[in-house]
C-alpha cells in the first residue's frame, strides 16, 4: 500500500490560488533560472521560505508588485501556510537536475 498525504481543506482559495499562481510562474521553464540567479545574488537558500517571502524575490520574477506574494501568504490561515510552505519545496524538488548540480549552493542543507 503506497503512502497517501491526507487532504486538508484549503480555507482561503482565492488567496491561496493566487500564490499558488504566482509560485508556477516562477517554476516555469523560462523563469526557473532567472529565479535560482536571483536568489544566488540574494545569498537566500532555496527553502528559506521567509527570507525568499521577506526579500520580494517571488514577486520580482513573478513580475508582481513588490510584497504582494508575502501580504497573500500572511493572510493566510496557519493551516494554509502549512500546505502552501509544501507545495513550494514540491516545486523546488522538481526543479530539473542539471540546474539544481548548477546550483547546488542553493540546495545544500547549511
Amino acid at each position: 500500500m503506497a503512502f497517501v498525504q491526507a487532504t486538508i481543506k484549503i480555507d482561503n482559495e482565492l488567496a491561496f490560488g493566487e500564490l499558488k499562481a504566482a509560485l508556477d510562474k516562477v517554476f516555469a521553464a523560462d523563469r526557473v533560472t532567472a529565479y535560482l540567479k536571483k536568489l544566488a545574488s540574494q545569498s537566500i537558500r532555496i527553502r528559506d521560505w521567509d527570507a525568499i517571502l521577506a526579500a520580494g524575490t517571488i514577486d520580482v520574477i513573478a513580475e508582481a508588485k513588490l510584497g504582494a506574494a508575502r501580504g497573500i501568504y500572511q493572510s493566510l490561515t496557519v493551516s494554509d501556510q502549512g500546505q502552501m510552505r509544501e507545495f513550494y519545496l514540491s516545486k523546488i524538488e522538481e526543479v530539473d537536475q542539471a540546474l539544481r548540480a548548477r546550483f547546488a549552493k542553493l540546495y545544500q542543507y547549511y
